[in-house]
């Protein structure tokens, strides 16, 4: 505080005082605890031989969809989704109309599989789910709340559609497809697209958008010229990476 100030202010911009007058929010006060001073500690609680446990909240939650099947995501309080409508909703709601939504844009996993696979259809479909309601946004939250943030969106996407498929990692997905994807490319390519699969790992799946090809090429080569001179033309490259990505999403045993 300033020199003969004794007080401060605190500025409510959100209503937020009318939560200390409902006990469901505020709960009872506490009882404080009791000290006595003793010659080896300066406090000592009466109760040391009590230990306080405090409640927790459940790390996780079942939704039951429309398909009679339950969806488990994590328990998170502060968690909140916008509707297509622009008003606030729960997790579960968001859930709720995300699962009634899909069958809209594909009609099953096989389809999701065959959009998901090729960067142009995938950013097409991104983009009709934006439009919907359910932006990258919304759906990298979703990510969190079902544990699956070293999953793809794709994961995210085929779990809300059917439970009884679980999300992989990005790492594990690698991992299963990484011997049939190699078998197709020469050592130079090859050194490319493991370069790219890596980042996959790291970063997700916006690292496969097409717009990130020039990026990916120069962090790589130092220069698109020399990504050509080792590559081929950008035809190729193209080819190259729209081509590698159907083996990653092939369908995992």
């Amino acid at each position: 505080l300033f020199e003969g100030k004794e007080f401060f202010t605190i500025y409510d911009f959100v209503d937020a005082y009318h939560h200390f007058s409902d006990p469901e929010w505020d709960g009872e006060p506490i009882e404080p605890s009791e000290y006595t001073t003793t010659k080896r500690n300066k406090t000592e609680t009466k109760d040391k031989d009590e230990k306080y446990e405090p409640q927790k909240r459940p790390e996780k939650i079942k939704v039951k969809l429309a398909d009679g099947k339950e969806r488990t995501i994590q328990h998170m309080i502060a968690t909140s989704f916008w509707s297509a409508d622009g008003k606030p909703i729960s997790a579960q709601e968001f859930l709720e109309n995300l699962f009634g939504e899909l069958p809209n844009f594909f009609k099953s996993e096989e389809e999701l599989r065959e959009i998901w696979s090729n960067p142009i259809t995938r950013k097409t479909l991104l983009e009709k789910l934006d439009e919907a309601g359910f932006g990258k946004e919304e759906l990298t939250t979703l990510q969190k709340l079902i544990n699956a943030e070293k999953s793809d969106l794709f994961d995210v996407l085929e779990y809300v559609f059917n439970s009884d498929i679980k999300p992989i990692t990005r790492e594990e997905r690698v991992a299963k497809a990484k011997t049939t994807i190699f078998a197709l490319l020469d050592d130079k390519e090859r050194e490319f697209i493991e370069f790219v699969l890596n980042k996959y790992i790291e970063a997700g799946v916006s690292e496969l958008d097409q717009e990130k090809l020039p990026i990916l090429l120069q962090t790589k080569y130092q220069s698109l010229e020399d990504a050509i001179k080792v590559l081929g033309n950008v035809q190729n490259i193209s080819s190259l990476f729209i081509e590698f990505q159907k083996y990653l999403y092939n369908k995992i045993a």
